[in-house]
Protein backbone atom coordinates (compact mmCIF):
# COMPACT_ATOMS: atom_id res chain seq x y z
CA UNK A 1 0.00 0.00 0.00
CA UNK A 2 2.77 2.43 0.96
CA UNK A 3 4.60 1.58 -2.26
CA UNK A 4 1.48 2.34 -4.33
CA UNK A 5 1.13 5.74 -2.66
CA UNK A 6 4.80 6.50 -3.34
CA UNK A 7 4.37 5.44 -6.99
CA UNK A 8 1.36 7.78 -7.33
CA UNK A 9 3.40 10.64 -5.86
CA UNK A 10 6.28 9.91 -8.23
CA UNK A 11 3.96 9.83 -11.25
CA UNK A 12 2.25 13.05 -10.11
CA UNK A 13 5.58 14.81 -9.57
CA UNK A 14 7.01 13.66 -12.91
CA UNK A 15 3.93 14.78 -14.85
CA UNK A 16 3.89 18.19 -13.20
CA UNK A 17 7.64 18.56 -13.66
CA UNK A 18 7.23 17.98 -17.42
CA UNK A 19 4.34 20.47 -17.55
CA UNK A 20 6.39 23.10 -15.73
CA UNK A 21 9.38 22.60 -18.03
CA UNK A 22 7.19 23.09 -21.12
CA UNK A 23 5.63 26.17 -19.55
CA UNK A 24 9.00 27.67 -18.64
CA UNK A 25 10.18 27.12 -22.24
CA UNK A 26 7.13 29.11 -23.32
CA UNK A 27 8.18 31.79 -20.82
CA UNK A 28 11.61 31.95 -22.51
CA UNK A 29 9.92 32.36 -25.89
CA UNK A 30 7.74 35.11 -24.42
CA UNK A 31 10.80 36.98 -23.13
CA UNK A 32 12.56 36.70 -26.51
CA UNK A 33 9.49 38.02 -28.30
CA UNK A 34 9.17 40.83 -25.77
CA UNK A 35 12.76 41.82 -26.58
CA UNK A 36 12.00 41.62 -30.30
CA UNK A 37 9.00 43.89 -30.04
CA UNK A 38 10.62 46.25 -27.57
CA UNK A 39 13.43 47.01 -29.99
CA UNK A 40 16.29 44.96 -28.63
CA UNK A 41 17.27 44.14 -32.19
CA UNK A 42 20.50 42.29 -31.44
CA UNK A 43 18.39 39.35 -30.28
CA UNK A 44 16.06 39.13 -33.27
CA UNK A 45 16.13 39.41 -37.05
CA UNK A 46 15.64 42.99 -38.21
CA UNK A 47 13.83 42.05 -41.40
CA UNK A 48 10.70 40.87 -39.55
CA UNK A 49 8.06 43.64 -39.50
CA UNK A 50 6.99 44.93 -36.08
CA UNK A 51 3.38 43.92 -36.82
CA UNK A 52 4.41 40.27 -37.18
CA UNK A 53 6.55 40.41 -34.03
CA UNK A 54 3.70 42.04 -32.12
CA UNK A 55 1.15 39.43 -33.20
CA UNK A 56 3.52 36.58 -32.31
CA UNK A 57 4.20 38.19 -28.93
CA UNK A 58 0.48 38.64 -28.20
CA UNK A 59 -0.24 34.99 -29.07
CA UNK A 60 2.50 33.62 -26.80
CA UNK A 61 1.59 36.12 -24.07
CA UNK A 62 -2.03 34.99 -23.92
CA UNK A 63 -1.06 31.31 -24.20
CA UNK A 64 1.41 31.71 -21.32
CA UNK A 65 -0.89 33.52 -18.90
CA UNK A 66 -3.78 31.18 -19.75
CA UNK A 67 -1.67 28.08 -19.13
CA UNK A 68 -0.75 29.45 -15.73
CA UNK A 69 -4.32 30.12 -14.65
CA UNK A 70 -6.01 27.12 -16.21
CA UNK A 71 -3.37 24.44 -15.95
CA UNK A 72 -0.14 25.02 -14.03
CA UNK A 73 -1.43 26.59 -10.80
CA UNK A 74 -4.12 23.94 -10.52
CA UNK A 75 -1.55 21.16 -10.97
CA UNK A 76 0.73 22.73 -8.36
CA UNK A 77 -2.15 22.76 -5.89
CA UNK A 78 -2.94 19.10 -6.64
CA UNK A 79 0.69 18.19 -6.11
CA UNK A 80 0.81 20.02 -2.79
CA UNK A 81 -2.32 18.15 -1.75
CA UNK A 82 -0.79 14.81 -2.79
CA UNK A 83 2.14 15.57 -0.50
CA UNK A 84 -0.15 16.54 2.38
CA UNK A 85 0.31 20.29 2.07
CA UNK A 86 -2.12 23.14 1.54
CA UNK A 87 -0.91 25.40 -1.26
CA UNK A 88 -4.03 27.56 -1.36
CA UNK A 89 -2.73 30.16 1.10
CA UNK A 90 0.51 30.56 -0.83
CA UNK A 91 -1.26 30.82 -4.17
CA UNK A 92 -3.79 33.30 -2.77
CA UNK A 93 -0.94 35.45 -1.42
CA UNK A 94 0.69 35.58 -4.88
CA UNK A 95 -2.54 35.84 -6.88
CA UNK A 96 -2.89 39.66 -6.79
CA UNK A 97 0.52 40.04 -8.47
CA UNK A 98 -0.30 37.35 -11.01
CA UNK A 99 -3.78 38.73 -11.69
CA UNK A 100 -2.44 42.25 -12.21
CA UNK A 101 -0.09 41.02 -14.93
CA UNK A 102 -2.87 38.92 -16.46
CA UNK A 103 -5.12 41.98 -16.66
CA UNK A 104 -2.32 44.00 -18.30
CA UNK A 105 -1.60 41.13 -20.72
CA UNK A 106 -5.24 40.87 -21.80
CA UNK A 107 -5.51 44.64 -22.22
CA UNK A 108 -2.24 44.71 -24.19
CA UNK A 109 -3.46 41.89 -26.43
CA UNK A 110 -6.80 43.60 -27.04
CA UNK A 111 -5.03 46.82 -27.95
CA UNK A 112 -2.17 45.54 -30.12
CA UNK A 113 -2.91 42.10 -31.52
CA UNK A 114 -4.53 43.44 -34.68
CA UNK A 115 -2.73 46.77 -34.90
CA UNK A 116 -2.07 47.88 -38.45
CA UNK A 117 1.50 48.73 -39.44
CA UNK A 118 0.49 52.36 -40.02
CA UNK A 119 -1.39 52.98 -36.79
CA UNK A 120 0.93 55.69 -35.47
CA UNK A 121 -1.25 56.47 -32.46
CA UNK A 122 -0.90 52.98 -31.03
CA UNK A 123 2.74 52.66 -32.07
CA UNK A 124 3.44 55.83 -30.11
CA UNK A 125 2.00 54.18 -27.00
CA UNK A 126 3.69 50.84 -27.57
CA UNK A 127 6.92 51.67 -25.71
CA UNK A 128 5.08 52.81 -22.59
CA UNK A 129 2.69 49.88 -22.66
CA UNK A 130 5.53 47.39 -23.22
CA UNK A 131 7.42 48.85 -20.27
CA UNK A 132 4.41 48.53 -17.93
CA UNK A 133 3.76 45.00 -19.14
CA UNK A 134 7.41 43.97 -18.81
CA UNK A 135 7.53 45.20 -15.22
CA UNK A 136 4.34 43.33 -14.35
CA UNK A 137 5.63 40.17 -16.04
CA UNK A 138 8.88 40.38 -14.08
CA UNK A 139 6.91 40.47 -10.83
CA UNK A 140 4.71 37.63 -12.08
CA UNK A 141 7.73 35.48 -12.96
CA UNK A 142 9.13 35.99 -9.46
CA UNK A 143 5.79 35.01 -7.90
CA UNK A 144 5.50 31.96 -10.17
CA UNK A 145 9.08 30.91 -9.44
CA UNK A 146 8.27 31.06 -5.74
CA UNK A 147 5.17 28.93 -6.28
CA UNK A 148 7.15 26.40 -8.32
CA UNK A 149 9.87 26.16 -5.71
CA UNK A 150 7.54 25.96 -2.73
CA UNK A 151 4.87 23.70 -4.21
CA UNK A 152 6.94 21.55 -6.59
CA UNK A 153 10.73 21.60 -6.46
CA UNK A 154 10.75 21.07 -2.70
CA UNK A 155 9.14 17.63 -3.23
CA UNK A 156 11.92 16.34 -5.48
CA UNK A 157 13.83 14.96 -2.51
CA UNK A 158 10.73 13.08 -1.38
CA UNK A 159 10.47 11.12 -4.61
Amino acid sequence: MLEAIQTDKTHCWDAIDALIHRWLKERQELILLLCAVDGLREFTPTHVPIKIKLQAFCQVLIDYVSAGHFEVYECLLKEADAFGEDGNALLNARLPIIQHSTDLAVDFNDKYDRTSENDQTLRGLLGRDMSRLAEALEERFEAEDHLIHTLHTVHKNQI
